[in-house]
């Protein structure tokens, strides 16, 4: 064994590890490398964790290494090394994401897991979709979700519509983060796995830090970040803002957020409170007509279209070593979370075919009326092009607890771990929504008129929606991880899910549901390892959503919604349910040049009763949700890494295959609908937007001790615009980027650095899906209708960005 015994670890819901080593305890893990290999050293008493550097080091044979949350870890896994858990493993460090110099923790993910990509659904590089494995965490309400994530172990997915706003989560307090798969401990929503962000303290971050950074399309950013400890307290704060133009018309952004936690440690125990604020606006541009972006390609379509997002949380986090082998964890938690959109849009408001001098709705037969239920009067001129502003206001109050327990005992003689543990998360929604009518300028901003839409009838209501939604999620779970000789360890366990949801329509407008979901999620697998080397794991689970409040207020295909905006009584919807297994192999190999660290798996996960955001095929703008039947994500995943003093590398490759495997009919804008706007989608057809390859390498070498540079490269193939799960359209283009950075480190304090990103400039798009030809004219080109039905996210250009950080 080499002078640093190297041990893989998985950190869970809340990874804190601490090395124990004769006495010796490292409880920075933020320069950790990605796992599977993972290096742990004790850092030289009274030093700060090294950041940019490797800093000094005590060599020390590190003779057992526990893993010690610092909050509760709903997981199976909990304190267990890597070698004994029958799932894939990927988790970033600090020092990873430090060296994007972005904050969004997003781009180390998608720069460092291999089956990580991200897309600008929003228009904005700040709100992006994280997408693993084919499931998705995105911040669009209305997006089937796919993917929890908790924040030192608090779930983060908002009440409403289970979306996760990444904007939110301060980049430069993050410890480290990890993306895990295969275990239903994660609770709701973890179809295809979890993301867990594990934040600083005052025990792992010791020092000050200041960072300002400042570049192309007016990008200004700077964070500061304190710790201290004394004796057995310890106090954290990190402070970040920023402000970017944005490369298209009309997205700004700006960021503000702040987070804080103080701990107090002892031998036996240890309590943190910490808390977080955030004001953030963004200019979200969605996507534009491809016809527009031929021309200029930072155009947009349809403005304004503005969301603000505040938040507000505090938690408290407990860890008591109850006796030598059991230890108890707990964590309660209150979030306060407020979003706001302003959404400039087409309209099917219009003159009314009978008499022009009133409004209709829809087939221009189907009076439009205003707030008092009357219908409207046409004040708007003959040639105007109409449009509406759509507002929304959502407003949700979380509070929580979580309680765990986990025994090491011996079992028969052998090694066991046993964990147990019960969640509960009480939700409060207030939903509002609002439409005023308003005409489209030749250069797609929406004026608005003061004139309100009130309900519309049937088929559809745009009018006002107040909306109050309760949430109660329950879960108990328990797993255990046996030890049937020192090569084989057998895990099991399960979580027992209840998700309660009401729907109280606050107007009269018949908003109203009661649903409960209930179901036993199970987990088997084990490990094998080979040779001291090598490791082979296999592994069964089950993992259920349960529908949103936003989903159930919207499924009905004969009164579909303005999805996002509107809401109205329908019909309930099924649980999704996902079945995934998984197997592989993972390992590290010392060499001359370095560490080498390798793993290559493969996964499939059928899900049954997924939901998918359906188009309406009658009124176009409109849709709702629907059950569609059994999906399949399946696929392998491949990574190598190396790692030495001067020279950190890796590369990956991801292969997502996802397809439907019922047949269905859809309703689509695409080219290729039949008459009645349908699609036909047949078994095997892929699911649009999910890519089937992704392939990433980079690396980072110390030419001296004082210059660095590093790059990255991404490939992501090809995808089906959404709204083509007939598979008939051509597919959006598989896209190349290529990142340089570079940094000099003046003296111990200073150190400048700079970036370019899209070193190529290519002209790519992350996302696309079809819209409505006729809905407004094309101004670009005369005022004639579009011809073409794509509309995409195009991502930015090349980018040049300068900084300086200062650490003391």
């Amino acid at each position: 064994m080499s002078a640093r015994a190297r041990y893989q670890l998985i950190g869970t819901l809340a990874i804190g590890l601490v090395a124990v080593s004769d006495g010796v305890r490292a409880e920075d893990s933020s320069n950790l490398p990605a796992l599977p290999d993972v290096e742990v050293s004790a850092p030289a008493a009274g030093n700060k964790p090294a950041r940019g550097g490797t800093g000094a080091r005590i060599a020390r044979v590190l003779r057992r290494i526990p893993i010690y949350p610092t909050a509760p870890t709903p997981t199976a896994t909990v304190g267990i090394e890597v070698d004994k858990v029958p799932a894939a493993i990927n988790a970033v460090g600090a020092n990873q994401i430090e060296r994007t110099n972005s904050l969004i923790i997003a781009d180390a993910l998608q720069q460092q897991v291999p089956g990580i990509i991200i897309s600008d659904t929003t228009g904005n590089p700040f709100q992006p979709d994280v997408q693993f494995r084919g499931f998705v965490a995105s911040p669009v309400p209305g997006t089937p979700q796919g993917l929890a994530v908790y924040q030192n172990g608090v779930r983060v997915n908002e009440a409403f519509g289970d979306t996760v706003n990444w904007d939110l989560i301060p980049t430069a307090a993050i410890r480290s983060v990890t993306v895990v798969t295969n275990n239903p401990a994660f609770g709701l929503n973890a179809l295809g796995g979890a993301v867990n962000v594990l934040m600083k303290d005052g025990f792992s971050y010791r020092g000050a830090e200041i960072n300002t950074m400042g570049g192309s399309f007016g990008r200004f950013q700077s964070s500061a970040q304190w710790g201290k400890q004394v004796e057995n307290f310890a106090v954290y704060g990190a402070l970040e803002g920023l402000h970017d133009n944005g490369f298209r018309n009309f997205s700004a952004s700006d960021v503000r957020r702040f987070y804080g936690d103080v701990g107090y440690k002892s031998d036996a125990s240890e309590f943190h409170l910490n808390m977080g604020i955030a004001n953030n606006r963004f200019g979200a541009t969605a996507t534009a007509p491809v016809e527009l972006l031929q021309n200029y390609w930072g155009a947009t379509y349809t403005s304004p279209q503005i969301s603000t997002n505040r938040v507000g949380y505090v938690n408290v986090t407990g860890k008591v070593e109850a006796t030598p082998t059991w230890t108890i964890d707990g964590v309660a938690h209150l979030r306060v979370y407020d979003h706001k959109t302003v959404d400039g849009n087409p309209t099917e408001t219009q003159p009314c075919a009978a008499d022009a001098a009133l409004l209709c709705f829809g087939d221009a037969a189907a009076p439009a009326n205003g707030l008092n239920g009357v219908q409207l009067a046409n004040p708007f001129a003959g040639d105007a092009v109409l449009g509406q502003i759509d507002r929304t206001t959502t407003r949700s109050v979380t509070m929580g607890a979580t309680v765990q327990a986990t025994n090491k005992d011996q079992l028969f003689g052998h090694n066991n771990q046993f964990m147990m543990g019960a969640s509960f998360d009480a939700s409060s929604t207030r939903f509002g929504a609002s439409a005023e009518l308003g005409t489209i300028g030749p250069n797609y901003v929406v004026s608005g008129s003061g004139i309100f839409l009130g309900p519309s009838g049937d088929p559809t209501s745009i009018g006002p929606v107040a909306l109050r939604t309760t949430n109660r999620y329950s879960g108990f779970y328990a797993s255990d991880t046996f030890d049937v000789t020192d090569a084989l360890s057998l895990t099991a366990g399960g979580r027992y899910n209840i998700a309660h949801i009401t729907l109280n329509d606050q107007i009269g407008t018949e908003l109203n549901g009661d649903h409960t979901f209930i179901r036993f999620n199970p987990m088997i697998g084990g490990i094998w390892k080979i040779t001291s080397e090598v490791t082979a794991y296999a592994g069964y689970s089950e993992a259920n959503r349960a529908p949103t409040p936003l989903e159930l207020g919207c499924a009905d295909p004969q009164r579909p919604c303005i999805i996002g905006a509107f809401l109205i009584s329908d019909p309930p919807l099924k649980q999704v349910v996902s079945h995934t297994v998984e197997a592989g192999l993972r390992g590290t190999k010392e060499s001359n040049i370095g560490t080498l660290g390798w793993k290559v798996g493969a996964f499939r996960a059928r899900n049954t009763d997924d939901i998918l955001a359906i188009p309406s095929n009658e009124l176009q703008g409109f849709g709702y949700f629907q059950n569609v039947g059994a999906t399949r994500r399946q696929g392998i995943e491949a990574q190598v890494t190396l790692t030495s003093k001067a020279l950190q590398l890796y590369a990956s490759y991801a292969l997502v295959d996802a397809r439907f495997l019922d047949s269905l009919q859809l309703g689509s804008n695409s080219p290729f609908r039949d008459a009645n706007n349908n699609i036909q989608v047949l078994p095997g057809n892929r699911i649009p937007a999910i890519p089937r390859d992704r392939i990433k390498a980079g690396f980072d070498y110390a030419v001296t001790d004082a210059l660095k540079v590093g790059g990255d490269a991404l490939f992501v193939g090809s995808q089906y615009f959404v709204g083509d799960e007939s598979n008939q359209a051509p597919r959006l283009p598989s896209y190349t980027v290529f990142n340089a950075r570079a940094s000099y480190q003046v003296d111990k304090t200073i150190q400048l650095y700079g970036r370019v990103d899209n070193i190529f400039d290519n002209r790519y798009a992350t996302y696309g899906t079809f819209f409505d030809t006729t809905a407004v004219p094309n101004f670009a080109n005369g005022g004639l209708p579009f011809t073409d039905a794509r509309t995409v996210s195009p991502a930015r250009p090349r980018s040049f960005y300068a900084g300086l950080k200062a650490t003391f």
